[in-house]
């Protein structure tokens, strides 16, 4: 049986944003631009009191908080604070995934304490943290990956909170469905249709029917409503994915200057490509219109594209097919996936997303 952590900052751009600038603590901030275009990255947590969350469109933001103050990033200082973070995490385990800056997994059923209780440990690196930044953070600790993410979430901020292994499938039983990992509000949905709205609902289908609704992972929830996550933490994750994306001041009709955007976006993408050495088979660009329409178009090639030229020629030729006579285009991304062709269930997340 293993024992997990999940560390999950609180919201961690806004926090060390106000951290590093007295006069923004206790006010509502939201990191990101203000402009027309932009959008919300991080809300701090006076601001997600009147409803201001992560994407959504500045203006939006503003109209529900017209005191609301937008900070724009700071991406190295918040990697450079994700550094002396992951230091703490190494001094009780070197199996720590990290999913991204703010969040990690670590195993630590065998770790450099020899600690036998996962529950001190992470009341350790709790404090340790925010010692050493001044930033605060919640903890989940169970038996598994998603257990572990569930908890760290369950009484932020600065939370913490434990499933036991007795516990747990009871636990997951009383969950609204749209707090199991993975599940998005196009699955949640979908869920719903079908009368599935917590837990429960979900383990009275048979893993055939839930295969037969929501493909390959109708497996992961079956096992998930059963408490069941047979994840390994993998300190050296795989890039599943490589993609950008730009939003306009101004909505954009003109075939040639998507073209150029797309242009630049590839290029960025390739280059991350190479110095990741990630060369995948499938191409896919996003288009978001005027009127927040969303499509993607994406090619499959037999061999893995690993020539910038290839890499554009592709593209090109995917973008004459975009219709852009009906509306113009607010958005367009670009991104490469698929490295080896291959979808291991244990490894499915559910609605996962290139961009």
């Amino acid at each position: 049986m293993r024992k997990i952590i999940h560390i999950d900052m609180d919201a961690f751009y806004a926090s060390v944003e106000q951290r590093d600038n007295p006069v923004l603590r206790g006010r509502p901030i939201a990191v990101g631009s203000g402009e027309a275009r932009g959008v919300v990255s991080t809300a701090s947590y006076e601001a997600r009191k009147f409803g201001i969350h992560s994407a959504m469109p500045s203006l939006s933001a503003k109209s529900k908080c017209p005191e609301l103050i937008f900070v724009p990033p700071r991406f190295e200082v918040y990697h450079a604070v994700s550094m002396q973070i992951r230091e703490i995490f190494r001094e009780y385990t070197d199996l720590v995934e990290p999913l991204s800056l703010d969040e990690a997994f670590l195993d630590v059923t065998v770790n450099h304490k020899n600690n036998p209780s996962a529950s001190l440990i992470a009341k350790e690196i709790q404090q340790k943290i925010f010692e050493k930044t001044e930033l605060t953070a919640s903890a989940g600790v169970s038996i598994n990956k998603f257990l572990a993410k569930i908890a760290s979430d369950y009484r932020k901020p600065n939370g913490f909170f434990v499933i036991l292994p007795e516990e747990a499938e009871k636990f997951v039983e009383t969950l609204p469905i749209e707090q199991f990992f993975g599940v998005g509000k196009v699955t949640a949905q979908r869920m719903h249709s079908h009368h599935i709205f917590t837990g429960f609902d979900l383990k009275q289908r048979n893993e055939a029917e839930l295969v037969r609704l929501f493909g390959k992972a109708g497996h992961i929830f079956y096992r998930y409503a059963r408490a069941i996550d047979e994840r390994e933490v993998k300190p050296h994750r795989p890039i599943k994915s490589v993609s950008n994306e730009t939003t306009f001041l101004q909505d954009k009709n003109d075939r040639i200057l998507l073209t150029i955007e797309l242009y630049h976006l590839a290029k960025e993408v390739f280059e991350r490509v190479e110095k990741e050495n990630f060369h995948g088979k499938t191409i896919t660009i996003k288009v978001k219109y005027a009127d927040f329409k969303i499509i993607t178009r994406s090619k499959t090639l037999p061999q893995k594209i690993t020539v910038f030229q290839q890499f554009w020629h592709i593209a090109r030729e995917m973008m004459k097919q975009i219709d852009l006579s009906q509306k113009p285009v607010r958005l367009i991304g670009f991104g490469i996936s698929n490295a080896d062709n291959e979808l291991h269930d244990k490894d499915l997340q559910p609605e996962l997303k290139l961009f």
